[in-house]
């Protein structure tokens, strides 16, 4: 999948993000439309960071993963209206 910030980064979670992140970003995106704030969505990323994929422990938060969770929680801010 290609993601494209607002800014206009483009990331090919295939190429640019481990499998434990692409399995983050899967839960993050239903966290998206889920979460009553950032707050929250930063708290649910923190959890999946440590939890890691599977149990699997803390996974690495790479530049692309940090790129796309800032543009998720910018439209987070604008769904829940802050």
């Amino acid at each position: 999948m290609i993601f494209t910030t607002k800014s206009g980064e483009s990331f090919d979670t295939d190429r640019d993000l481990s499998a434990p992140e692409r399995h983050i970003l899967q839960k993050l995106l239903i966290w998206k439309e889920m979460a009553s704030g950032v707050e929250e969505f930063r708290m649910k990323k923190r959890e999946a960071l440590l939890k890691g994929w599977g149990g699997s422990g803390p996974v690495s938060e790479s530049r692309a993963l940090k790129s796309i969770t800032r543009d998720l929680e910018a439209e987070i801010s604008l769904r829940v209206g802050k």
